[in-house]
């Protein structure tokens, strides 16, 4: 996956007129654009159209995938922008070919009437997670509980995946903490719902399976910096129809819930002839 400074570049939209801004792609080394920079993207684009709120929620429609050798080319209309609310609609695409298409919920912060959360579940502490358990390298760390490897085709489990994460040395700014926390909710769910079914995982996608995230909502409770670990405690519902289901919730350290996500995916066999 894309280093931090990579990333953060990404994050950093050039305008390109009213409403438009351009932007380039994290160097992670894949065929395409990944979807978690995708999302972090719309983010900070909609929050510069509204820089007195914060994101609510963000949903995204998966239409293409993006090449990673052209800058990104976003477009925002705004909605509505209110006292309370605002909300946006964010595209992105790469000169003709539409990626991407965003609704963009913003809010502003207001007082308690009710409160409550689901609790974290039961799970080691990040400290206590083997650092070969996902560890991806670089200032992104990714520690797996219990050491579960998604790309194995016959390590087979339930539909669940615990797995911690951070940004070592990552800003605390809310912006680039919302568009970095959408980033990392990008890349397990499809191996979580693989996880019950031997002989599929992810390390046959793009080569006898094809999959791809097809549309994903996050909703943020609190703020959260992802320099700080935070558990992504994954379950995937549902698999069939070449499709897959699941959701995600984000919490922090303290066990504090501070965002949540689902999301649907593609899990089909690769077409008959296609060459990977």
């Amino acid at each position: 996956m894309a280093g931090l400074q990579s990333l953060l570049r990404s994050f950093d939209l050039q305008p390109d007129g009213e409403g438009r801004y351009r932007a380039p792609n994290a160097d992670d080394g894949h065929g395409v654009v990944f979807g978690g920079q995708l999302l972090g993207q719309s983010i900070v684009a909609a929050l510069r159209e509204h820089p007195d709120k914060r994101v609510k929620t963000v949903h995204t429609i998966f239409a293409r995938g993006g090449r990673p050798d052209a800058d990104v080319e976003i477009t925002v209309e705004q909605m509505h922008s209110g006292r309370a609310f605002g909300s946006s609609t964010v595209t992105i695409s790469q000169g003709d070919r539409l990626v991407t298409r965003s609704l963009v919920l913003m809010t502003a912060d207001e007082e308690d009437v009710i409160r409550h959360a689901d609790p974290m579940p039961s799970v080691p502490k990040p400290e206590d997670v083997p650092v070969g358990a996902g560890t991806e390298g670089g200032d992104w760390e990714v520690r797996v509980v219990d050491g579960v490897d998604i790309s194995d085709p016959e390590a087979v489990g339930p539909p669940d995946l615990d797995v911690w994460t951070r940004f070592a040395g990552a800003p605390d700014e809310p912006a680039t903490n919302q568009a970095l926390l959408s980033y990392v909710t990008d890349p397990f769910l499809i191996g979580t719902a693989m996880r019950p079914h031997p002989g599929v995982g992810q390390a046959l996608a793009h080569v006898t399976l094809s999959t791809g995230v097809i549309s994903h909502t996050l909703t943020f409770h609190e703020p959260a910096w992802p320099g700080d670990w935070l558990l992504l405690s994954h379950h995937s519902q549902y698999a069939g129809r070449g499709r897959s289901y699941g959701r995600a919730d984000i919490f922090t350290q303290g066990g504090e819930l501070v965002a949540s996500f689902v999301q649907d995916n593609m899990i089909r066999s690769m077409p008959e002839g296609h060459t990977r």
